[in-house]
């Protein structure tokens, strides 16, 4: 039986409720997810970024049992997972970027036939979030637009009272009002019984908006991941104004990307230090240096723009 979330009190250890250790899927030649490491804090929400191809959806189908790692551990609330009973299936909601719906059903059809499999389903909440989505009961889903139909998906993840819930990419395709009425529908869950949530997408801004902690994911590896309100601390960009004629002789081994534009020197520093600074001073022929914050959408650009640099000098 899988324990509820609990902490240690003699060892002050507290245990997530998500742990994934060396998670690692190949398709064939191609590596999806690599070796793969991530934990979500009991009641906090994990967002987890990247590019399209980043790996992120394959880690959710693991975590949720649509498909099997090749290597490593999947652990939740502490219990290593192998198979996943009904009792562990519904405390878990999932919602993800293309929903298989049954399509003949209305809407009131659906959340009929989807609440009785949940003994905590909660039907004060469900007619709270359809006239939030302001949802038509009668319509069949084959007839409701996308927006709709994500809403619908959220709504019947979040009406389950859910310990778990888990999102992958399901604002993708979505127009900015529907996907503003979809994140405040994910909000309201953290009011009302106050779900751990992981949250995978590649729209910078409603990562940011609603992440206690974030992941950046590429080429299978999470390449950052720090507490939302750390990462423009622990990720900087430094300018440089070179000598006439010089180049960078020296490169940290904590940039994570790099641009020389004449006499202009850009670098981002991931983790950062103050030490760094005069290091670059010491070893290259700059006349000034200056650090600047970035934005996460920024942060985001240079860590994917960096990786792809190294991968096609390594490929030369």
């Amino acid at each position: 039986m899988i324990a509820p979330p609990m902490s240690d009190v003699d060892s002050e250890v507290i245990i997530p409720a998500v742990r994934l250790t060396g998670l690692s899927k190949r398709f064939r030649s191609q590596v999806a997810v690599d070796r793969l490491n991530i934990e979500v804090k009991c009641g906090s929400i994990f967002g987890l970024l990247g590019p399209n191809g980043a790996g992120k959806s394959t880690t959710i189908r693991m975590l949720v049992g649509l498909t099997s790692p090749d290597d490593g551990e999947i652990e939740l609330w502490g219990d290593p997972i192998e198979t996943r009973s009904v009792e562990l299936k519904q405390r878990i909601g999932y919602v993800p970027e293309l929903h298989r719906l049954y399509r003949w059903m209305t809407v009131h059809e659906i959340i009929r036939f989807t609440s009785a499999f949940y003994p905590k389903w909660d039907d004060l909440l469900c007619e709270q979030l359809l006239a939030q989505f302001e949802l038509p009961t009668s319509r069949r889903v084959s007839k409701l637009s996308k927006g709709m139909t994500a809403k619908l998906g959220l709504l019947l993840a979040l009406s389950s009272k859910p310990d778990l819930l888990v999102l992958d990419e399901p604002t993708s395709g979505l127009d900015p009002i529907v996907r503003e009425e979809f994140l405040d529908g994910i909000l309201r869950s953290k009011q009302d019984h106050n779900p751990t949530i992981l949250f995978s997408s590649h729209h910078v801004d409603d990562v940011s908006r609603i992440s206690d902690r974030i992941g950046i994911m590429d080429g299978g590896r999470l390449i950052l991941c720090e507490e939302a309100s750390l990462i423009q601390e622990r990720v900087q960009s430094i300018r440089g104004v070179l000598e006439d004629g010089r180049l960078p002789q020296w490169i940290p081994p904590q940039a994570v990307w790099s641009r020389v534009n004449r006499r202009d020197w850009q670098l981002t520093v991931y983790p950062y230090e103050k030490r760094i600074i005069e290091q670059i001073k010491a070893n290259n022929p700059v006349a000034s240096l200056e650090t600047e914050s970035l934005s996460l959408d920024d942060i985001f650009k240079h860590l994917i723009r960096g990786r792809k640099a190294s991968a096609r000098v390594e490929g030369q």
